[in-house]
């Protein structure tokens, strides 16, 4: 019996993934990270779909690093006082794709990186202590990464990486750029979970997840009417593709891989339920220890 954390729970194949795991996991703790006060109503309308109680939730807002860092104090509270049961998962699913490179998070910077690269950075590099082995971490990514035709049909322009000083900087920017913003804060992910492979202790595996080109998930939320319209028509007749997958599959195939048989190699790259190379890209050492130290100046951390 352990408890996993998990961000992005609220809608789309993060809903449907927590449900699949209170289900089929019914020993196991699930710990929700939920923005405003919206988080016991979530736990609270779990447990009544699933009939499993062992959920709860504790408030953070991830494009704030104050947030985070409350959240993780708040989390270390409840596993020293008994409250919950040993930390033994996280799974990241929280993400976001805008339309602009302008908007910022609470400390400054470029919202789509905070969100998506520097708040996993931030609450795993606060919890790596806490994690008690056998322990399985898993960030989701996209293989908007890729940057090319055959993964994601030129609707996501190709990642852009440059420094982190730069990629955390808000910056004038319209749809594609935000698009970019997007597909370089995946490749961020990769090279956080490969310099995390190479820290975390053994028996703590790390992996990034893709889950495929999911339509109906809340992503393209922040888009203009007519893209939103595209992802409601024509994007959910991809679903039937090799490429496209429904919210509530892509879901349970996350809860599936997460609490199946040890995928592969801590810090592999999980292409919807199988062990896959990702982009040449991004496998670069370099770029990854850059960014290691670079998100632990912006963090506030040795």
């Amino acid at each position: 019996m352990g408890t996993l954390l998990m961000t992005g729970a609220s809608r789309g194949l993060g809903r449907a993934a927590a449900e699949r795991l209170l289900r089929t996991q019914p020993d196991q703790h699930l710990l929700l990270l939920v923005r405003g006060t919206n988080g016991h109503r979530l736990a609270a309308e779990l447990a009544e779909r699933t009939g499993n109680r062992k959920v709860s939730a504790v408030p953070c807002d991830l494009a704030s690093l104050a947030d985070v860092r409350a959240a993780v104090t708040e989390i270390e509270r409840q596993l020293d006082a008994g409250e919950l049961p040993a930390l033994d998962g996280f799974l990241g699913n929280a993400g976001l794709q805008l339309t602009s490179t302008t908007r910022s998070t609470a400390e400054g910077f470029e919202v789509t990186f905070g969100v998506n690269v520097l708040a996993n950075y931030l609450l795993l590099r606060l919890l790596a202590g806490r994690f008690v082995a056998p322990a399985r971490i898993v960030v989701v990514g996209s293989d908007a990464h890729f940057g090319d035709l055959r993964h994601n049909l030129v609707l996501v322009p190709a990642p852009h990486w440059t420094s982190v000083t730069e990629l955390t900087t808000p910056r004038p920017g319209g749809v594609r750029d935000g698009r970019r913003a997007y597909a370089t804060s995946k490749l961020g992910v990769l090279y956080l979970v490969h310099a995390l492979a190479r820290r975390l202790p053994e028996g703590v595996d790390i992996y990034t997840y893709n889950p495929g080109f999911v339509p109906g998930t809340g992503l393209a939320r922040d888009a203009d009417p007519v893209s939103r319209l595209a992802m409601r028509t024509v994007m959910h007749a991809m679903r039937a593709t090799p490429i496209g997958m429904g919210p509530e599959a892509a879901g349970v195939l996350l809860a599936d891989t997460f609490t199946g048989p040890r995928p592969g190699d801590s810090g592999s790259y999980v292409d919807r339920g199988k062990v896959a190379p990702s982009s040449a890209e991004s496998y670069d050492e370099t770029r990854e220890e850059e960014l290691w130290a670079a998100a632990a100046k912006l963090c506030d951390l040795d």
